[in-house]
């Protein structure tokens, strides 16, 4: 048994890393367990990876992992997403890629807790919704039949879901006491808060796998600084470009559905 920090959604952010893992430190937390998009759309890709490295207990791979070391491509990101993680390509080391190359999809942390990104088969899925939670609550039954917790790193909000047969009940507030007969599904958040309105403040969590409780922790940290050096090293897209960016997604886009088109009458005969 252990107190575990929940962190995901660092996005290369290390003004928001460090505070996260300061603020788990202070709370007393035994380990670390990162969720996932260690790196994205910030300036520090390297450095979040050594601190991730050095502080983590445990780690799993996110979408934007995987993008940035060319295992997955750009067709689900937005333009200012695939101009930053393009940069993230180019600044992460050899030995950096081949640490978030190794990562896996999925780790059990204990009995009976599952840690992932997104969905149960698709890292790529976000979990937004009840409906999303429902669909996975089916799919985890089916490849982690004793698994009562799910830690997913792919909400970018705070949330604990309750699953209760074929229903999934989202429950309000900062600090859970879950039953053991129950399945739930848990996001920390995200660590990185450059895209969100309001207040910028590093998302995680920590879990008390003894007395099965989930606290969430929201902390400041320097977003002006941590902006700064994204606009400086290139990572944020400029008005110019964002136009072109779009402009040649939509073109090959639009090829795409063309030649889709093409091979349908190719073998319909019409």
């Amino acid at each position: 048994m252990a107190l575990y920090g929940l962190i995901a959604g660092i996005q290369g952010n290390r003004e928001a890393l460090s505070a996260a893992l300061e603020a788990l430190e202070r709370h007393g937390a035994d380990r670390v367990v990162c969720l996932g998009d260690v790196v994205g759309y910030n300036a520090d890709p390297e450095e979040c990876v050594a601190l991730v490295r050095s502080h983590c207990a445990s780690a799993i791979a996110g979408n934007d992992d995987l993008i940035g070391v060319r295992q997955l491509d750009f067709r689900g990101c937005s333009t200012k997403a695939e101009y930053s993680l393009r940069r993230t390509r180019r600044a992460l080391s050899p030995e950096s890629r081949a640490w978030l190359a190794a990562l896996p999809a999925v780790r059990i942390l204990q009995e009976g807790v599952v840690l992932m990104h997104g969905g149960v088969r698709d890292v790529e899925q976000p979990m937004a919704s009840a409906g999303h939670i429902r669909e996975n609550a089916r799919l985890l039954r089916e490849d982690f039949p004793g698994a009562r917790l799910c830690f997913f790193g792919h909400g970018h909000e705070q949330k604990v879901y309750r699953v209760d047969g074929n229903e999934a009940e989202e429950l309000p507030g900062d600090r859970h006491s879950l039953e053991e007969n129950q399945l739930y599904f848990v996001s920390p958040g995200s660590v990185d808060a450059s895209r969100k309105r309001g207040p910028r403040l590093a998302q995680c969590a920590l879990f008390d796998s003894f007395d099965r409780t989930i606290d969430f922790l929201r902390v400041p940290y320097d977003s002006a600084a941590t902006e700064a050096k994204a606009i400086v090293f290139g990572f944020r897209i400029n008005p110019l470009t964002d136009r072109l960016y779009t402009l040649r997604r939509r073109t090959a886009s639009a090829a795409r559905r063309i030649g889709e088109r093409l091979t349908r009458a190719a073998h319909t005969g019409r």
